[in-house]
């Protein structure tokens, strides 16, 4: 199963793909992983547009069967919620021309699904991705290991039949 992992942001996008293998404990590889960075200097259009490129350009090399976002939760922080939006909007338009399901995940989720508690440190949470992914280190910058966790997450949640449809 390849799926591929967004961690929405207007300016550092995570991006992430993995192909998750058999059919016990879950164990993966990375296929693909980077931050899409934009810069408020620049016009909303051209943010918004290379995110979609990137995110698009993603999906059609790797033809992943699943899209998983982590589900945006904002508290007295309209401003950001708005420009997040612009980052999810270009990223579901691009699931939707790859004709890719998406599926969203919350951070308790994530952290549920890869460290067994609710309540992990993000730290904890990287060390878990690189250990599923058997890398050297923790994935870094921190927006690309949370786009590698929420993929994993899909996967993990997909295993059990439970994996949770963007609405």
């Amino acid at each position: 199963m390849v799926v591929a992992g967004v961690d929405p942001g207007i300016t550092h996008l995570g991006l992430g793909v993995v192909a998750v293998e058999g059919k016990g404990a879950l164990k993966a590889r990375l296929l693909h992983g980077e931050v899409v960075r934009t810069s408020p200097k620049e016009k909303a259009e051209a943010r918004v547009g290379r995110i979609h490129a990137r995110v698009k350009e993603a999906l059609l090399r790797f033809r992943p069967e699943a899209l998983a976002v982590e589900e945006q939760y904002f508290y007295r922080q309209n401003e950001l919620a708005y420009k997040v939006g612009w980052a999810l909007g270009a990223v579901l338009v691009a699931a939707f021309e790859a004709g890719v399901p998406v599926y969203a995940y919350g951070p308790m989720q994530v952290k549920q699904a890869l460290a067994g508690h609710g309540h992990a440190a993000k730290e904890e949470v990287a060390l878990m991705v690189r250990g599923v992914l058997g890398l050297r280190e923790p994935p870094s910058p921190s927006h690309l290991a949370d786009a590698l966790a929420i993929a994993l997450t899909h996967a993990f949640y997909a295993r059990l039949g439970a994996g949770k449809a963007l609405l």
